[in-house]
């Protein structure tokens, strides 16, 4: 491509992408080189920037490959315009810190609505609670699996 006559600049944002696209978790470190190889790009310009382009191109291809950030992503986007009038569950609206360090209804109308009831802070429960983060719509949609498992 740079042979062709291409923008330097160009290439390296594809590579950038194909980092985060096409390799994503199964290699996090390639992000680091496509972005150091942007920046490269940037400061360098051609003919200096060339190896750094080539040498990330090598390596995005040696990498392994996943697509499950990319395909998450496709789905949460769906999800989010099928369901952008799905409302917030009651127990994560309106959770100032109060006084003391617990979350809590800023408003005694919102705590008699029920805003925060049952709320758990996650650091209170060494980040295992258990409690539902999405609308009653999504409730049992994953978009990105647990280590060790497979997306539904």
């Amino acid at each position: 491509m740079l042979e062709a006559g291409e923008d330097p600049l160009y290439v390296a944002r594809r590579l950038v992408r194909m980092a985060v696209e096409d390799i994503g978790l199964a290699d996090p470190r390639a992000l680091e080189q496509a972005i150091a190889a942007y920046q490269a790009a940037h400061y360098l310009g051609l003919p200096e920037c060339d190896v750094a382009l080539a040498q990330c191109a090598v390596y995005l291809a040696r990498a392994p490959k996943s697509v499950e950030v990319y395909q998450a992503y496709q789905r949460v986007k769906q999800d989010v315009q099928q369901t952008m009038d799905a409302p917030v569950p009651l127990h994560l609206r309106n959770l100032p810190r109060l006084p003391g360090g617990k979350a809590g209804a800023p408003t005694k109308l919102m705590k008699n609505l029920g805003y925060g009831k049952n709320y758990q802070y996650s650091p209170d429960y060494d980040w295992k609670e258990n409690q539902q983060y999405l609308p009653d719509s999504l409730a049992d949609r994953w978009y990105i699996a647990p280590q060790n498992k497979k997306n539904p």
